[in-house]
């Protein structure tokens, strides 16, 4: 009998630990990536990964906690267990999903380069950028795309999307590879900008992309499937969308 009562007790504290995994989660968010994601002054994150996060959160109605993570270093934390997923746009690639598991993309964006105007005319093939410096972020597959095809330029690798234009606008490079989005919103439409220009039409990386997804550890399956019901609910019921509009005039869904 008391081996019974036993054992029911501990039926009862799995089921309860069981219960509170699926209402708390925390998530992994870099904060380094407007409009994607950035923190404030204040210490407050913002942007579109940190809503579509709270979003999929509010949809699996979870309570979610964002965990501020540097992106080199994110997967590893992801698969020690300090957070549960990621929503920090990650590119899903045949490299990382042998670490992680990806949901159905979120958003899906293509790449461009941007020099000083009139720096390059035409596209910027690997003949046209022999000899010069290419500024792009490390551990990327447009970094992995620049070493692949590039081979007779230099290349500077920098931590942070945004520091491709930093870099850029302070005379380290040449020319910067990045994303279109961020490209324009963090730089071609600001001060720091002028001058400059996109060169050649957009790229989308070949079989390195197959757009932004939600990184889950690979033995999560419930919540992966959990996610992908999430991310088609929002888009099915407008939020997506409403999201969308408060930092792009364009759609990003990949879509369309």
């Amino acid at each position: 009998m008391l081996r019974t009562l036993i054992a029911a007790a501990a039926l009862v504290a799995v089921a309860g630990t069981s219960a509170l995994a699926q209402t708390k989660m925390r998530v992994g968010v870099e904060g380094n990536y407007p409009p994607f994601s950035q923190i404030s002054p204040d210490g407050k994150l913002s942007g579109f990964d940190i809503d579509i996060a709270n979003a999929v959160c509010a949809e699996m109605k979870v309570e979610c906690t964002l965990v501020q993570q540097e992106f080199d270093g994110i997967i590893p934390a992801l698969n020690a267990k300090k957070f549960d997923m990621i929503v920090a746009s990650m590119t899903i690639t045949e490299e990382r999903k042998k670490a992680v598991d990806f949901s159905d993309p979120y958003y899906d964006v293509p790449s461009r380069w941007v020099a000083k105007a009139g720096a390059f005319k035409g596209e910027a093939t690997p003949e046209a950028l022999k000899g010069k410096k290419i500024i792009v972020l490390r551990n990327s597959p447009r970094a992995r795309y620049v070493a692949e095809r590039y081979k007779d330029s230099e290349v500077l690798l920098v931590n942070k999307e945004t520091d491709v234009y930093l870099e850029l606008a302070a005379g380290r490079g040449d020319i910067g590879f990045g994303s279109s989005v961020v490209s324009s919103e963090s730089f071609l439409k600001k001060d720091a900008g002028k001058g400059f220009e996109t060169v050649g039409n957009t790229v989308r990386l070949e079989g390195g992309s197959g757009g932004v997804g939600i990184a889950v550890r690979k033995s999560d399956t419930e919540l992966k499937e959990k996610v992908n019901a999430a991310l088609k609910a929002i888009k099915a019921n407008g939020t997506y969308k409403t999201l969308q509009n408060k930092y792009f005039d364009f759609d990003i869904s990949g879509e369309s």
